[in-house]
């Protein structure tokens, strides 16, 4: 019986009707997923081939620096004034753009530069009454807390 089933199945050409789901779903996830990978990987190689010395560059462990030397592979970041470090091309994983550079998260220099004087005041008032008086007593002498 099963076998009379089977070859009634085999030649009405039900076997491909039954396989063009997995294949619907192949080609779905090759054009979802796969397709953007590797766009994705090809401009980070065109990146990192492009990066060259005076570039402003993140890696993608969040470092911002500036190129100062590029050999083969490897290039040399100089994160502050003296500090230059070694870091694989690949790390890099944007170049910034001289406008942002000079600006953070988008911000201009004069709302920068309220915000420095803002911070300026706020550590001016942290020190300004110190008329409290501070609990000096050794750690074993304090007074212990009281639960109510």
């Amino acid at each position: 019986m099963f076998l009379t089933l089977l070859a009634q199945e085999s030649s009405s050409g039900g076997g491909l009707v039954a396989f063009l789901p997995f294949i619907l779903i192949a080609v779905v996830m090759y054009f979802l997923l796969i397709r953007p990978q590797r766009r994705r990987m090809q401009q980070q190689r065109e990146l990192a081939a492009a990066v060259e010395e005076g570039d402003e560059v993140m890696t993608t462990s969040g470092i911002y620096g500036f190129v100062t030397a590029a050999e083969g592979d490897v290039i040399w970041l100089e994160i502050a004034e003296g500090v230059d470090i070694r870091v694989a091309r690949q790390a890099v994983s944007r170049r910034i753009p001289d406008g942002e550079a000079s600006a953070p998260n988008g911000a201009t220099e004069a709302a920068g530069a309220a915000a420095a004087d803002d911070a300026e005041t706020a550590d001016d008032a942290d020190f300004a009454d110190e008329s409290e008086p501070v609990d000096q007593k050794p750690k074993g002498e304090r007074d212990a807390p009281t639960s109510d």
